[in-house]
């Protein structure tokens, strides 16, 4: 996995280079089917060099023709040049290494990222760049790429939230529910993935209803996902609400978190739950319920 990602990485300098764009999925083709058929040789698992990589290019490679030079380059260095090369000064080598280096740094590029992203990428940046400079890219690589997760969940779980519809400033009368039934129907939205860092965050606030509220609806159109702490979280505010007699009209399930919650066989439970198309339906349904009939 650590080899994939140093090749794609190789590859994305190398458009930034030459303003290409690279297939990553023929990228990986090639790499996978070079490391299973390199051991049957002798050989080990490789990956493409970022510094090697950048070399070529500025050296005037611009096909898949260039690895195979390179490779057979090295081949004949080895075979043929060795004695010769030993006597190489390992200062000359070190100055040509840290001017590739300096070539494909881009200081311009880091400084304005440090500049203009959020502090959260910029401290993510600035540790794989130590972790290069100390240890070695694979740590670095492994390092950013859960650094990368747990930043990508935190915002996940800061745009998910539950909200009261007549909160947002339209009136509970303009939501749908019939004058004077405000105080037994009440529509929640839930929006975000209900995921497990912000499944309880977002059910959680479900918790603080009237005690005299007859039906809730929540819509959740705006939920994309939903994983099996969501459910969890989800069941638990349902069945809490079902204890005090309210019904739960669930509205607006997107394909995911629908083949979910039938696996899950929600309504079967015997909670007092209803599964509904859209908000209109489900508002119907709870006006038929709460109403009362004619004398």
């Amino acid at each position: 996995m650590l080899g994939g990602i140093e090749s794609l990485l190789s590859a994305v300098i190398v458009d930034g280079m030459a303003g290409t764009k690279h297939d990553p999925d023929a990228e990986l083709l090639a790499l996978g089917i070079g490391n299973v058929v390199t051991p049957f040789f002798g050989g080990i698992p490789a990956t493409g060099a970022i510094a090697r990589t950048a070399t070529n290019f500025r050296s005037g490679a611009r096909s898949p023709v260039a690895s195979i030079v390179h490779a057979l380059t090295v081949l004949v260095a080895v075979i043929v040049l060795a004695p010769l090369i030993g006597y190489l000064p390992m200062a000359g080598l070190a100055a040509l290494l840290l001017l590739v280096a300096w070539n494909m740094s881009e200081v311009k590029h880091f400084a304005h990222i440090l500049r203009v992203a959020p502090r959260s990428d910029a401290f993510v940046l600035i540790t794989c760049f130590v972790l290069t400079v100390v240890f070695d890219m694979v740590v670095a690589v492994s390092v950013g790429v859960v650094l990368a997760a747990l930043l990508f969940m935190r915002r996940m779980a800061e745009i998910t939230h539950t909200r009261l519809t007549s909160d947002d400033g339209r009136g509970a009368g303009q939501t749908g529910i019939p004058a004077g039934l405000e105080k037994k129907i009440a529509v929640y939205d839930v929006a975000g993935p209900l995921f497990f860092g912000a499944a309880q965050k977002a059910v959680g606030s479900l918790a603080a209803i009237e005690e005299d509220l007859k039906v809730l609806i929540l819509r959740l159109d705006h939920v994309p996902i939903m994983d099996a702490t969501g459910l969890v979280a989800l069941e638990s505010a349902i069945g809490s609400l079902s204890k005090r007699g309210c019904l739960t009209i669930l509205s607006g399930l997107q394909k995911q978190p629908q083949a979910l919650l039938v696996r899950a066989g929600l309504e079967k439970r015997g909670w007092k739950l209803v599964i509904k198309p859209d908000t209109q339906t489900a508002i119907a349904a709870a006006t038929s319920l709460v109403q009362p009939g004619p004398d």
